[in-house]
């Protein structure tokens, strides 16, 4: 018995051990969190926002409290997501317990628990990582939540913030969106199938799924009747009740504006210190009209950017601006401006495109590497794989990586390998980074942060916030020029090829990222002088798809720009004279894979031209004013002596036989094949030297080795024909 009672003592000891230890653990993980009441809501009531032409913005649908809302629309989302919210102090305990079991039971962590005041906490004051830390944090805040809000409140405040799809943030929104109407006049079943989508917009959206909608749907409707909301009269008339089959008004401004509070936040974090204010943006309502025509049949986001401002002037989404893999759109950045900027390529360059282990990792090229040799031009215009590798290895992953760093593109240090000249990144990119990283080859190598907010007033007029513009240098103009010639290659014979339809000069690139099951982004950016215009193309939710970055993006991309310049062409792009068009040995770049500038004695016109850096420092040729050849071969043939000349057809050669001390010229004229010595003597010994030449300039005497013919041998008849 003591034995047992010693045990018992023991266990609950360590129990008691273990408990403190957590509670220190929670103590000390959420020693700083604060409930921020200013990020619960948008205080938006006394702001009026202005388009770049000085109209008011028409505002989105303004909040609604839950006493304006009929009773079963927040029934909807509590028999759904959280059927104990009202029994709860804002973590329920029993489902907590119950996902842990089933998780550690299927060895998975599928299953979550979170209560409506949890999610409110995470959507508002967390970001979505899956750790223990953070959800620690989120449940003592859900807490503090419960202790400064009544049910209804909190309620109210997450049906105001949660995303229900196409731009559409909010209850009031999500209304006007999928039924056109005000969030007070919803029916049951419109309110059951507002609380089906939330679970994932782009899957249960009745525009791009009605099966799954509305089977969605009935789910809410039968937990509804199952938790007493509904009568079953209620309930078999509500599951009737036909779905929306298209929007009833498209929030066409939603995406930009979410970016015009998101940069009001950033500017005035403290959100109780707007006043009455009047906010001047870029925004431009006919280029947005533009945009919002994109149709993908599933989720996309598409902006124009203004150079000149460096600014946002629309932004059309369907999911945000999510982070993505940015595909092969990051190249230019990451790899082939870097490159060019620390003197390892130009666009004459040979790059071997032949599959390669670089240290256990093996990309490989779309359809297969070609095993040969191309320049640095061709391998971006057609976003060959293997090439960009090759070049990052040689220019480093840490050397390219601060150049993204200084575009305002951050790398996580697990994401800095060789893998990321492909787009490999988890953390990935925003499409308003890109078009920022683009903008700088259009500006001569300047980076400046876009913007969507010019100007902030009070109501006498007074200035809050007027925007300065500023500027880093990141590349110099001369790479700038290069990379924007390429980049118009891309779209004269590359990926981008959709584009060369249009009137005018413009530079592009694709980018197109997936799986064995399908593409998960596809990407076309373009810009001009005046403005970048970019689509993405893909899924919020990862679904796969078959649209690659040349395809829809491009065509996206090319009804835009049409748009966007019916009235004119675009300003021509800067030129540099630190650029220099030069010719360069096309023989030793076909044969030797190796980039030498022409020899000023060649031939003209006979070798390639590309563009160069002024500052270049590529060895220069020689081959036509010191003609060099490689050593003859010599035979013995019937009696004849037989000299093989290498191949280089625009030399003419001399060759002179010595023997007992006296020279003879027996061939000088033009390249050919072999040369045959009859007049020789059987048991002579003769030495052979062969000089090229070209015009004026000779090369260095090739001395052959000595020949013997030997004795008795009889020359044959007609020996001319051997």
């Amino acid at each position: 018995m003591k034995r047992v009672l010693k045990i018992t003592g023991v266990a609950a000891a360590l129990f008691a051990v273990l408990f403190l230890a957590l509670a220190l653990y929670f103590l000390i993980v959420t020693a700083d969190v604060r409930l921020d009441r200013t990020r619960l809501t948008m205080p938006t009531a006394n702001i009026t926002l202005y388009d770049a032409f000085g109209e008011e913005i028409p505002a989105a649908a303004a909040g609604n409290s839950l006493s304006r809302l009929p009773a079963h629309v927040g029934q909807a989302f509590v028999a759904v997501e959280d059927k104990r919210f009202y029994k709860h102090h804002g973590v329920d305990v029993r489902r907590m317990a119950g996902a842990l079991l089933h998780n550690i039971g299927s060895f998975s962590f599928r299953e979550g628990a979170s209560t409506i005041s949890q999610q409110l906490i995470k959507n508002t004051h967390l970001s979505s990582e899956k750790t223990i830390a953070r959800k620690l944090r989120e449940i003592r805040l859900a807490a503090r939540l419960e202790k400064a809000y009544s049910k209804e409140e909190i309620l109210a405040l997450y049906l105001n913030s949660i995303y229900f799809g196409h731009s559409a943030f909010g209850i009031g929104n999500a209304a006007h969106f999928y039924f056109g109407k005000e969030a007070s006049e919803l029916t049951v079943a419109e309110s059951a199938m507002l609380a089906a989508v939330v679970r994932s917009p782009n899957r249960y959206s009745p525009f791009r799924d009605a099966e799954s909608c509305r089977a969605r749907r009935d789910l809410v409707l039968r937990l509804m009747l199952d938790q007493g909301y509904l009568t079953r009269e209620e309930y078999e008339r509500a599951t009737a009740e036909p779905l929306p089959d298209a929007p009833f008004e498209v929030q066409a401004q939603n995406a930009y504006l979410r970016l015009v509070w998101d940069e009001l936040d950033a500017l005035f974090p403290e959100a109780e210190k707007y006043g009455t204010w009047n906010v001047e943006t870029y925004y431009r309502p006919d280029l947005q009209e533009e945009l919002q025509k994109t149709d993908c049949g599933c989720d996309f986001c598409a902006l124009i950017r203004d150079n000149h401002e460096d600014a946002i002037v629309a932004l059309a989404a369907t999911a945000g601006i999510p982070l993505r893999s940015p595909a092969s759109t990051i190249k230019p950045l990451l790899v082939y401006a870097p490159a060019l900027e620390e003197g390892l390529i130009s666009p004459a360059s040979p790059v071997l495109d032949a599959k390669t282990d670089f240290g256990g990792y093996a990309p490989d090229d779309y359809g297969g590497a070609s095993g040969g040799y191309m320049s640095v031009r061709h391998a971006l215009a057609h976003s060959v794989n293997i090439p960009a590798v090759r070049i990052l290895n040689e220019l480093g992953v840490v050397c390219g990586t601060s150049y993204l760093n200084r575009l305002g593109i951050p790398v996580d240090e697990d994401d800095a390998s060789l893998a990321l000249a492909l787009g490999g990144m988890r953390t990935g990119v925003r499409l308003t980074q890109l078009a920022d990283g683009y903008s700088v080859f259009a500006d001569g190598g300047k980076y400046s942060p876009s913007a969507t907010i010019r100007r902030i007033t009070r109501e006498d007029g007074s200035a809050v916030y007027e925007r300065r513009q500023t500027a880093r240098n990141v590349f110099s103009e001369d790479v700038c020029w290069l990379m924007n010639d390429m980049l118009q290659t891309a779209v004269k014979e590359g990926t981008a090829k959709r584009l060369r339809a249009l009137p005018f000069p413009v530079c592009a690139k694709t980018g197109t990222a997936g799986t064995e099951a399908g593409n998960t982004d596809a990407y076309c950016i373009s810009y001009t002088a005046d403005h970048v215009a970019a689509v993405w193309v893909g899924n919020a939710d990862n679904a796969p798809t078959d649209i690659t970055g040349g395809g829809l993006p491009a065509n996206e991309v090319l009804r835009i720009l049409r748009a966007l310049y019916r009235d004119g062409a675009p300003s021509p792009l800067f030129s540099s004279e630190r650029v220099v068009r030069l010719h360069y040995d096309g023989e030793l770049y076909e044969r030797d894979h190796a980039l030498y500038l022409s020899d000023p004695a060649a031939p003209p016109f006979s070798d390639p031209a590309e563009y160069f850096r002024a500052e270049n420092t590529l060895p220069v040729s020689t081959r036509f004013s010191l003609p060099t050849i490689r050593t003859p071969k010599i035979t013995i043939d019937h009696g004849s002596v037989k000299i093989v000349l290498c191949q280089t057809e625009y030399y003419d050669y001399d060759v002179i036989r010595e023997n007992r001390g006296k020279k003879a010229t027996i061939y000088s004229g033009k390249y050919r094949n072999a040369i045959i010595d009859n007049s020789v003597t059987a048991g002579e010994t003769y030495r052979y030297t062969v000089i090229p030449r070209y015009r004026e300039h000779s090369g260095d005497p090739v001395v052959l080795p000595c020949v013997t013919l030997p004795r008795g041998e009889k020359i044959p008849d007609r020996w001319w024909d051997q």
